[in-house]
């Protein structure tokens, strides 16, 4: 069809009508214009349009719409199913769209929809003033917060759809729409866990809160400590304070100054506590920590935008994840947990996670469709390996990992944590009765279902 489209001289008009641009196969832009993160996605879009502004998110909808094209919207690219790339089909591109304008005096920041967490942190920073935006500086502001938005921030701050304040949305039908507490509450309501089943964002308003200061621990130990190591960090976060954040994991020890020889490039532990304030007061809060004989550590204050950087995983790497929410953590859990680490591909730059929630998450609102938020855990298989041999192994792992901890799972999950386990789970994600009212939501604003590459919601 792309052949038919360029004869006839119809991508001529999309082209015409767009501030940005087109772009096809064949063009010298394309294959950058169509990689997303995980490198397992290898998809040949028709079109990628890449906009500068709303009208040009319009304009790529309808021309998509009056040529039979499937629609996608690439953020940041990050999502693991790789839905931001439509195979045959025209990706609304907001990447040109990351402007962010941050207001001091009233603590807020209008965010562009092609923005990244690297974007607003940056642009936060100098004032001083940050708000919960996930755990890697790449990812698109866009898909996390529409699946709710979790990050090192959310036990001080919550999540970071709790900090929504408003969108800008272009609809399947190319009006745009303003969504608010007060302005189309339906829709601001189904923007706060719903992912993009509803249209397109292209602004996004944000409440900042003061930080200004920040601390962390990265502290490591061989694998075969995990499983002390892991009751003694569960034991201290369930006394911590809500300004500490961070995780336990297993990963591959990286070749860093502060990592031991005999640990680089193999399995180990560490835990990464996170704390909103400066090290005066985060290092005795901290302490409980550091009295059990790591063997690696990093102690330092640090910008929050940096500590945004210190993980990111790198793109083009094969990726498989999943994730379970928690009731309790018991010790039998624990250990499975434990055990279940050394069948992560190693080397690699997989993360064998566990998360601590409570603080601001839980007491956050209970009618946003993100059930998980009453979890105090959460375990996430987070798969990255770079040999497709791998494969088998690194997605097998990942689901042992959710089956053995099954017997202790409240069932909802962070949309965003898994790629496309079916129906039944996108429901639990977002909780039956949020389901039903997200439908009707998705009937009013998207009645074909044209915004279905996502954790896709059947409108009513």
């Amino acid at each position: 069809m792309t052949s038919d489209l360029l004869d006839s001289g119809t991508l001529d008009g999309l082209r015409s009508d767009l501030h940005g641009e087109a772009i096809v196969p064949g063009d010298t832009a394309y294959d950058e214009a169509r990689t997303v993160f995980n490198g397992m996605i290898d998809r040949r879009p028709r079109v990628v349009a890449q906009c500068q502004d709303h009208r040009d998110v319009a304009a790529a909808v309808a021309f998509a719409r009056a040529n039979g094209l499937e629609i996608s919207v690439r953020g940041g690219g990050h999502g693991v199913t790789g839905a931001a790339v439509a195979d045959g089909g025209l990706v609304v591109d907001l990447r040109r769209m990351n402007a962010v304008d941050v207001d001091p005096q009233a603590g807020t920041a209008r965010v562009g929809g092609g923005a990244t967490v690297s974007d607003l942190d940056r642009a936060t920073q100098p004032h001083a003033l940050a708000t919960t935006g996930g755990r890697a500086s790449t990812t698109g502001i866009g898909g996390l917060t529409l699946g709710g938005g979790s990050g090192w921030l959310e036990r001080r701050f919550g999540l970071m759809c709790d900090n929504l304040l408003a969108a800008e949305v272009v609809t399947a039908d190319g009006r745009r729409v303003r969504a608010e507490e007060r302005e189309n509450p339906e829709l601001f309501w189904a923007l706060h866990g719903g992912g993009g089943n509803f249209g397109v964002v292209t602004e996004f308003t944000f409440g900042l809160h003061p930080l200004p200061a920040f601390a962390i621990a990265l502290l490591l130990w061989p694998a075969e400590a995990g499983p002390e190591i892991l009751r003694r960090y569960r034991d201290y976060m369930a006394e911590a304070p809500d300004e500490v954040g961070g995780g336990l994991l297993y990963l591959t020890g990286p070749p860093e100054p502060f990592v031991p020889p005999e640990l680089v490039g193999r399995l180990a532990v560490g835990a990464l506590l996170t704390y909103t304030g400066g090290l005066g007061q985060a290092r005795p809060v901290f302490e409980p920590m550091l009295a059990h004989g790591h063997v690696g550590e990093v102690i330092a204050e640090m910008p929050y935008a940096d500590v945004q950087c210190m993980l990111d995983d790198p793109p083009g790497y094969r990726n498989y994840w999943s994730a379970e929410y928690l009731t309790d953590f018991p010790d039998p859990a624990a250990d499975l947990f434990c055990a279940r680490a050394r069948d992560m591909v190693t080397p690699s730059p997989s993360q064998h996670v566990v998360f601590p929630l409570g603080g601001a998450v839980a007491a956050g609102r209970d009618d946003f469709p993100v059930p998980w938020r009453v979890a105090p855990w959460a375990v996430h298989p987070f798969g990255l390996w770079e040999d497709p041999a791998d494969d088998e192994r690194g997605r097998a792992w990942a689901r042992a990992v959710c089956a053995d901890l099954k017997p202790w799972s409240i069932g909802a999950v962070y949309l965003n944590f898994i790629g496309d386990e079916g129906e039944e789970r996108t429901r639990a994600g977002l909780g039956e009765q949020n389901a039903r009212r997200l439908a009707a939501v998705k009937g009013e604003y998207d009645p074909d279902n044209v915004f279905h590459l996502n954790h896709n919601i059947t409108p009513a």
